[in-house]
């Protein structure tokens, strides 16, 4: 269930709730009873967890990690060296 911010255009007061989506908007304060009780826009929370994300993998590496040869390309080096050693 998401938790929905409220603030009281009458005394000030800024609270959390807890509410289904499909339950209505609360309409009158708890403190002062005042039908100003309006709901808040605000932004969502979320964690990124595992692998895969820039923050989690990539973020703190140096580039010389980022920049490592392929197997493909270390074995035709070998061979080019090789080949130039036994002519």
């Amino acid at each position: 269930m998401p938790i929905y911010e409220y603030v009281c255009r009458s005394c000030g007061l800024e609270k959390e709730h807890l509410q289904k989506m499909s339950d209505s908007p609360i309409e009158n304060c708890p403190e002062c009873g005042s039908g100003e009780y309006v709901k808040q826009i605000s932004a969502a929370g979320f964690q990124l967890k595992g692998s895969g994300w820039y923050v989690t993998d990539f973020k703190n590496k140096p580039a010389s990690e980022t920049k490592t040869k392929s197997k493909s390309e270390t074995k035709s080096e070998s061979t080019a060296s090789s080949a130039t050693t036994t002519e």
